[in-house]
């Protein structure tokens, strides 16, 4: 890379012009300053040779094996300095052009045949595999005149997940039998499924169908059958990826919400030994069979974390059909959108055909600011207007919503702060009755 002059070399410069002024005023002093201008050329032209022939440095960066998005991470960059004599130098690390990052530009120095780290937090505001250029390391030349900038290290790529924190805490209290401290609330339904569990003695209450009656005649006492909640059923997560879906709700958009409560929908289901399945609709279309097991937690992850909405309407009666196509199983399919009220038409046909072969639950996010428009005093007639208009789009979506439960579809409609929790909970009162 091209030399740049210093500060201290551009100083100079501006002395050596003004002893050229003095020298034109008062002849005596122009002799020194010719003198003084083919020293000074010596001198920066040396510095300029002794810049390229010293080795750049060495730059190492570890980047995280996964990052989530929104959550600070440390990237470690070490500066290693196979020069003999100590160096000074500017670093500015190859950050996302979209990420900001205050420990840059960072100015010092390196010590001879040594090195520096220089471990840094940084907060990604997107999903995807996100690029890390090269580092860019501004050297300062021997005597300081001259500057050189070089591009050293690798280019690196990173991928960036849903926000996870929330599937963390919830797996932490769940070791520590805890569940109850998340909100999320498991109902114990002995009975109502069909999975054989243990044969056991017979208890007053018991019905006669639960008396294993060949049991009972090898025992010479009456045996019952025991039973514990089905396992082994699918969960088909339907997310819509249409431009609706785009609203900014909080700090990111309903989008990421969506996300972040189906990592943790999974992981309850996972955990409670059901398989889970991903159908995309409204432009990004993909399709993640239904996996099952503790493992499978990494799967959904790395299916996930590149979702990206689009520009374009959602067609639900189209994802209907491809879900129909891809599950012939009977599972329950979630649908996860933002309603509107003129949903109704669009929406009820594609779910009522779900529904004959599936159980269908419609979960909604419902904007936060509709709520806190209702719930704002009326001080202007602005503020009229703003709960008139909040108040007939609550209502146009309830009718839409009574319309689907009528249907028998179940239905959902929290805002982004409640949905996670509310989702899971529906899961596990709903799963009764695949």
């Amino acid at each position: 890379m091209p030399l740049r002059p210093t500060r201290a070399l551009i100083a100079l410069l501006i002395l050596w012009t003004f002893m050229g002024l003095a020298g034109s005023l008062y002849p005596p002093v122009s002799g020194w300053w010719g003198i003084m201008g083919g020293i000074l050329a010596l001198v920066v032209l040396f510095d300029a040779l002794v810049a390229f022939v010293f080795k750049p440095p060495r730059v190492e960066r570890t980047l995280p094996g996964r990052m989530a998005v929104g959550i600070e991470s440390e990237v470690k960059l070490r500066i290693i300095n196979p020069a003999p004599r100590p160096l000074h130098v500017g670093v500015f690390d190859g950050i996302p052009s979209h990420c900001e990052c205050e420990a840059f530009p960072w100015r010092g120095w390196i010590k001879g045949r040594g090195y520096l780290d220089l471990n840094y937090p940084i907060i990604l505001p997107e999903r995807g595999e996100i690029d890390f250029g090269k580092t860019h390391v501004l050297m300062t030349s021997l005597l300081g005149f001259w500057s050189r900038l070089v591009k050293v290290g690798d280019e690196g790529t990173v991928k960036v997940y849903p926000n996870y924190q929330p599937v963390l805490s919830y797996a932490l209290m769940a070791m520590a039998h805890r569940q109850e401290h998340t909100g999320i609330i498991r109902k114990n339904r002995t009975g109502l499924s069909r999975d054989f569990h243990q044969l056991r003695d017979y208890q007053m209450g018991d019905s006669l169908s639960q008396i294993d009656w060949k049991a009972s005649s090898k025992r010479q006492s009456l045996i019952s059958r025991d039973f514990q909640e089905q396992l082994d059923q699918s969960v088909i997560l339907m997310l819509d990826c249409g431009r609706r879906m785009r609203t900014i709700d909080g700090e990111i958009s309903q989008f990421d919400h969506c996300l972040n409560s189906m990592l943790l929908l999974s992981y309850v289901a996972l955990r409670q030994g059901d398989q889970v399945g991903i159908l995309s609709f409204g432009g990004t279309d993909r399709w993640l069979p239904p996996v099952k097991g503790a493992s499978a937690m990494t799967t959904v992850l790395n299916h996930l974390y590149d979702y990206e909405t689009s520009p374009f309407p959602s067609d639900f009666a189209e994802a209907a059909e491809r879900l129909l196509k891809h599950q012939q199983r009977r599972s329950m399919v979630v649908v996860m959108t933002n309603l509107r009220g003129e949903d109704s038409d669009e929406l009820r046909e594609p779910l009522r055909k779900l529904r004959q072969k599936h159980v269908v639950v419609l979960a909604s996010l419902r904007e936060m600011g509709i709520g806190e428009m209702m719930d704002k005093g009326l001080t202007s007639f602005e503020d009229a207007l703003g709960y008139l208009a909040a108040h007939d789009y609550a209502a146009e979506r309830e009718a839409v919503l009574a319309t689907l439960r009528a249907d028998g579809i179940v239905t959902l409609d929290e805002t982004a702060q409640q949905f996670p929790i509310a989702l899971a909970n529906a899961y596990l009162d709903t799963r009764q009755i695949i």
